[in-house]
């Protein structure tokens, strides 16, 4: 093997790992939201959770695609504001079930 074909397996096999990453946030960015709206949970802002879903499936990105450092920036950043959540405050002259 020359050069040029060693270093485009490299970067296939690094783009594979990345894309491999960005989907795995992916899922738990959907299981963490799902687990929060069962608990009766606020997830907060619903664009903060379609946009980072949005920006991983949209092909314009900050960095090319095979790069998606971005991306999965995006996703530990929405997985972060979900997980973040507090519970809602009750309401005056209620208990908790």
């Amino acid at each position: 093997m020359d050069t040029t074909t060693t270093l485009l397996v490299i970067a296939a096999v690094v783009a594979a790992g990345l894309l491999a990453v960005a989907v795995g946030l992916l899922v738990r960015l959907v299981r963490a939201r799902r687990t929060l709206r069962r608990a009766g949970l606020p997830t907060g802002p619903r664009w903060v959770f379609w946009g980072a879903v949005a920006y991983l499936l949209l092909p314009t990105d900050a960095l090319p695609d095979p790069v998606y450092l971005d991306d999965i920036g995006v996703l530990l950043l929405a997985l972060r504001s979900l997980r973040a959540a507090r519970p809602l405050p009750l309401p005056r002259g209620t208990t908790e079930p």
